[in-house]
């Protein structure tokens, strides 16, 4: 993609990111052998981003003392390994001495993790002493006076046996009953989020890659609930819910530990780019700050840590691998998606003022032979997605007239363009949209451009 495009794109995102009040997290691992000091992260995390949360995947006391005075929040963890003598009371409270008393309040610790993606492992010593040890350790922190220390486990989407659609979801056989009902109990007390790490990126196909970046797509319909889900982190999410209140649970909090995309990939990844790591990531922040929540859990906002902050190059596996970061060692961007105070653009320069010599204005609109089925489903994409103000092609409205499915669609379609970031590919609409330089605006009905 030209660089003028992610410019524009990125300035999008930014002026959507500056309407909501942004809060997201990131995860903080550090792999890598080229990372500056974490108080300089510390303290430009604070200064200049948007970033209100930090997730680390250990205890690290350096880590955890740059933290303290940020006001930003913490996830810490316990390693895997310690897991089973923690779930003794003496255990957990001598561990809590050392590892919390000694920053906590000055460094705001928010929530524990009691391991990582546990149950994934497979060590039936390490999930027998999940839950004790989770109990143990929330007891012990209100012993020490810090109860408002939340206690929680991060899972991959491998607890699930099904998912699709998404109203069948349901946990593993075996460990839905002795593992995750108590857990979910223990969460419903202690009103603790159930913490999981949906990866679209990983669970795409050829088919279904723009329903995994949040890109306008046919849609997946679950023929249960008559949900049509327009992206795969909502059906993700939805599925997870779905075995929890098959359990009896539906009322748990969710919280997402992990989810990303990355920038760069191997010659073997066309799928990985860029342009998808500024679509997904992008996309992701302002669905979880916009309150509308998913279909089966409405009016819900989502505490979310994107994976990662930092490219980190010690990281084994692809190349992908290590491109998941926001920044780069030097703290410059990999590319913006809104988060910074100073409106800094991807590779760390100032905004560029836009061009008065730019490209001519585009407007996308629907092709005339288009079927009035696919019509309807782009109005239904794009009216749903967040982005546009469809009211003007309801009745009453500047835009109902024409009353035809093609001008209600070309309206809506045109809308969800100009939101999304004036690439083409936002008007593909599967080969329906096409994109032209007159101005399609008539009587008091306007196209934005």
């Amino acid at each position: 993609m030209a660089k003028s495009a992610l410019l524009i794109l990125a300035l999008v995102l930014r002026l959507l990111s500056s309407a909501l009040s942004v809060s997201i997290g990131v995860n903080y691992g550090t792999l890598a052998d080229n990372l500056p000091p974490p108080p300089q992260v510390a303290a430009f995390l604070k200064a200049n981003t948007f970033i209100d949360r930090v997730k680390l995947f250990d205890s690290n006391p350096d880590l955890i003392r740059a933290f303290a005075t940020t006001g930003i929040s913490l996830m810490i963890t316990v390693p895997n390994g310690d897991v089973p003598s923690l779930a003794k009371l003496p255990a957990a409270r001598a561990w809590v001495a050392n590892n919390v008393a000694p920053f906590h309040p000055a460094t705001n610790i928010s929530l524990l993790a009691v391991g990582n993606e546990i149950m994934a492992t497979a060590d039936r010593n390490l999930i027998a002493h999940l839950v004790p040890a989770m109990r143990s350790l929330s007891a012990a922190l209100a012993e020490a006076g810090f109860p408002e220390i939340r206690v929680s486990t991060p899972h991959s989407l491998g607890i699930l046996s099904a998912s699709e659609p998404p109203s069948s979801g349901r946990f593993r056989r075996g460990y839905d009953r002795a593992i995750f009902a108590p857990m979910l109990d223990f969460h419903r007390q202690a009103k603790t989020p159930f913490v999981v790490n949906p990866y679209p990126y990983f669970g795409f196909t050829e088919k279904t890659l723009n329903y995994a970046l949040f890109k306008p797509n046919a849609g997946v319909f679950d023929p249960v609930t008559g949900v049509k889900y327009n992206n795969m982190f909502d059906a993700q999410l939805d599925a997870v819910h779905s075995a929890m209140k098959r359990l009896g649970y539906g009322d748990v909090e969710i919280a997402v530990g992990e989810t990303g995309w990355p920038s760069v990939g191997d010659p073997d990844q066309p799928a990985v780019s860029l342009e998808n790591a500024i679509s997904y990531n992008g996309n992701l922040i302002r669905k979880v700050n916009s309150g509308k929540g998913t279909p089966l859990m409405p009016n819900r906002t989502f505490e979310t840590y994107i994976f990662a902050l930092f490219n980190e190059d010690l990281k084994p596996g692809p190349t992908a691998e290590r491109n998941f970061g926001l920044f780069k060692p030097d703290l410059t961007q990999v590319y913006d998606v809104g988060l910074m105070r100073g409106g800094q653009f991807a590779g760390g320069g100032p905004a560029a003022a836009p061009s008065s010599s730019g490209p001519p204005e585009k407007w996308c609109v629907a092709k005339a032979d288009a079927s009035a089925e696919v019509l309807q489903a782009n109005i239904d994409y794009s009216c749903g997605s967040g982005l546009v103000d469809c009211g003007p092609i309801q009745a009453g409205g500047p835009c109902y007239l024409p009353d035809t499915r093609v001008a209600h669609a070309s309206f809506a379609m045109n809308a969800y363009y100009q939101a999304a970031g004036r690439h083409d590919f936002n008007c593909d609409f599967a080969q329906t949209g096409v994109l032209t330089t007159d101005d399609p605006s008539h009587e008091n009905c306007k196209y934005g451009s």
